[in-house]
């Protein structure tokens, strides 16, 4: 059954399914739509053409879907989508799109914005991504799955934070990051490949000691990058996780891509 506290305010017009609880204080705009289960605990601000995944839980002083940060907009209608299962905890922000980056931030399943962090507009965030508290993602981010961000980090606009990477706390990351990255340092440096994060994801051991071969290759001091992304898709091309980076690589984006602090750095 649906609860709506009565110190609430839901705008004629919000949709809210089945089973949604609505505490105290919240404020629920008029073209919002709250998935099954969806519980905003009290002090949660709900803005703008927001859609809020099945059981999501938001905690107080959430600022979800109010105008984007982007000195440009001029209050063109955008749109922002969270998914099932998400947990957004106290004074989390996450701004729609904007009409030049498309108009919509999408945040996928399971993901979890630990106090204080913030989406900015235009984001694409994957399955299953951790912000730690006080994470900033500036606009036109791109997280893949499963990534994790250490409290106080940041990426740089139009970044590219590939599946299973891991940032540590108080990285400032301004160029892409490889898929089972792991960066560091106030502007980030690739420091080896994620090998905590994959032997909890299930990886095989064969298969994370082949990715560590593959990052050793990728970033050797010898030749272009190029030519060694070719020549790593060729010799790991039966390793799912390897032809992920490579193809992530392959895609290419707006910033260039995070490397060791010392090109003939090996993978920790």
């Amino acid at each position: 059954m649906t609860f709506v506290h009565p110190s609430a305010c839901v705008e004629p017009g919000a949709i809210l399914n089945a089973d949604v609880e609505i505490g105290p204080f919240c404020h629920v705009g008029a073209d919002a739509k709250l998935g099954e289960g969806v519980k905003l605990l009290s002090h949660v601000v709900v803005a703008g053409a927001t859609e809020i995944g099945a059981r999501t839980r938001i905690f107080p002083f959430a600022s979800i879907g109010h105008e984007p940060q982007d000195l440009k907009y001029r209050g063109e209608p955008t749109r922002l989508k969270i998914g099932a299962d998400c947990l957004i905890r106290e004074g989390v922000t996450i701004n729609p799109g904007t009409v030049g980056g498309g108009g919509e931030t999408i945040v996928g399943d399971d993901c979890a914005f630990l106090a204080n962090s913030h989406v900015g507009h235009d984001c694409r965030l994957g399955r299953g991504v951790i912000l730690s508290n006080n994470v900033m993602l500036a606009g036109h981010c791109r997280v893949e799955d499963f990534a994790i961000f250490g409290g106080g980090a940041a990426a740089h606009q139009f970044a590219r934070i590939g599946a299973h990477a891991f940032v540590g706390g108080l990285t400032g990351v301004t160029d892409d990051l490889i898929p089972y990255g792991v960066a560091i340092g106030n502007r980030a440096k690739l420091g080896g490949i994620n090998v905590v994060g994959m032997k909890r994801r299930g990886f095989a051991a064969e298969e994370i000691q082949a990715v560590r071969r593959a990052y050793r290759q990728l970033f050797a001091p010898q030749g272009a990058l190029k030519a060694r992304v070719e020549q790593v898709a060729q010799d790991f091309a039966d390793v799912e996780a390897v032809q992920q980076i490579v193809a992530f690589l392959r895609e290419g984006g707006d910033r260039a891509v995070t490397i060791p602090r010392e090109r003939g750095e090996e993978a920790a």
